[in-house]
């Protein structure tokens, strides 16, 4: 029976012995993969700036002059100046627009005896004479008898008024000239997407701005903080989140005719792996958030598991987000592969983590300690020990 013991108990020191050699010669990656991990550690993260298939892929340490200056270009997602500094206008007319024409003419009347319609006025109070409506063509004029023919595309209705008078000056008496806008054809917004009804949306003198169509369409139909609104104008887009038209008052600008508002549902999202409560994709409204609440709401790191020295980002950033070290990579798109890192262990990185903005498809990242693997080897040592020391007396 001592022998049996004897052997049993040498047969499992030599298996320890093997256990520990084999961990040893291979180093924490060899821990890695025979018990498995969540991902790569931080030297294997480290690595890739070896590997000459990455040749180009930026590694960035985020420190808080990184943060803020990436900060800085995502808060230029606004209007360009173009868009914000146009300045009110008054209505002007175009093609296709209905107007109505009357003119006055102080008595005696030269040119017109009676109205259009026949009927004449009281001779003190002066001729009245309302033409009927016409369409302006697509010349932009409309015909006024006696005046002739008036060019009256991109004028206001006002200008057209002057132009009329200065026509008939020296044919009728001391005239003046009321034009009306009947049909408002072109000077007009399109309103379309998330919205309660899309709407063609005439503008007037008052200088409708983004919001005003954007309500005249019923609102958009999502929440605010999901919904994100395009528009066109002269064949340029802008893409800008409803919540930020909203909290920035110089952000809802003056509409232009042919503008196209569109409302879109743009989830943004970005996702998580590694130590961390969750591996997960998490949504996130469209004014954006920073690093730090990401993290907080995929729970935060995994205090048992995670490297905090080791949070990753990896992103493909735009080509003049950075200053890079190295000559970029550029994909297809013209965008730059990045590893950003940053050091949670750093006190000081709590206040660089609340500036780091997020960006759609962020991929996040959070290495295992070094001491998780060996934790791993210990529990399985002891309990292999544990079973030995149930079962082995039980050997005859």
């Amino acid at each position: 029976m001592t022998i049996r013991l004897f052997v049993v108990s040498k047969r499992l020191n030599s298996l320890l012995f093997l256990f520990v050699i084999v961990g040893i010669l291979n180093g924490c990656a060899g821990f890695s993969t025979f018990f498995g991990s969540s991902g790569p550690n931080n030297g294997q993260v480290q690595d890739m700036r070896k590997d000459p298939r990455l040749k180009g892929v930026q590694f960035v340490n985020v420190d808080g002059e990184i943060a803020n200056r990436l900060l800085s270009k995502r808060k230029q997602n606004v209007f360009p100046e173009s868009f914000v500094n146009t300045a009110k206008s008054g209505y002007v007319l175009g093609a296709g627009d209905v107007v109505s024409v009357t003119l006055w003419e102080a008595p005696p009347a030269m040119l017109f005896a009676t109205t259009v319609s026949g009927a004449a006025n009281n001779g003190f109070a002066g001729q009245t004479t309302t033409f009927p409506e016409q369409m302006i063509s697509g010349e932009g004029k409309i015909n006024i008898p006696f005046a002739g023919t008036i060019s009256v595309v991109g004028k206001t209705p006002q200008q057209v008024e002057t132009s009329i008078v200065n026509a008939l000056k020296d044919k009728a008496n001391q005239p003046q000239v009321l034009v009306k806008v009947v049909a408002n054809n072109t000077a007009s917004v399109t309103v379309v997407g998330e919205v309660s009804a899309s709407a063609r949306i005439p503008l007037t003198s008052r200088g409708e701005r983004l919001l005003d169509a954007i309500a005249a369409a019923g609102g958009v139909r999502q929440p605010v903080d999901k919904t994100t609104i395009q528009l066109s104008r002269a064949n340029k887009l802008q893409t800008i989140a409803l919540e930020t038209i909203i909290n920035n008052p110089t952000q809802n600008i003056v509409l232009q005719p042919g503008d196209v508002i569109t409302a879109i549902i743009q989830p943004l999202t970005f996702t998580i792996l590694g130590a961390i409560s969750k591996n997960q994709e998490i949504h996130y409204e469209s004014v954006g958030i920073s690093l730090a609440q990401a993290l907080a709401r995929a729970g935060g790191l995994d205090d048992q598991r995670s490297d905090s020295r080791a949070v990753y980002v990896f992103r493909f950033e735009e080509a003049d987000a950075l200053n890079w070290a190295t000559p970029p990579m550029l994909t297809a798109q013209g965008k730059v592969p990045v590893v950003y890192q940053i050091n949670m262990n750093d006190p000081a990185n709590f206040f660089v983590a609340q500036n780091f903005p997020v960006a759609d498809k962020d991929v996040m990242y959070v290495s295992d300690a070094s001491s998780v693997q060996l934790q791993k080897f210990t529990t399985m040592l002891f309990q292999s020990l544990y079973i030995l020391k149930t079962f082995v007396p039980a050997i005859p």
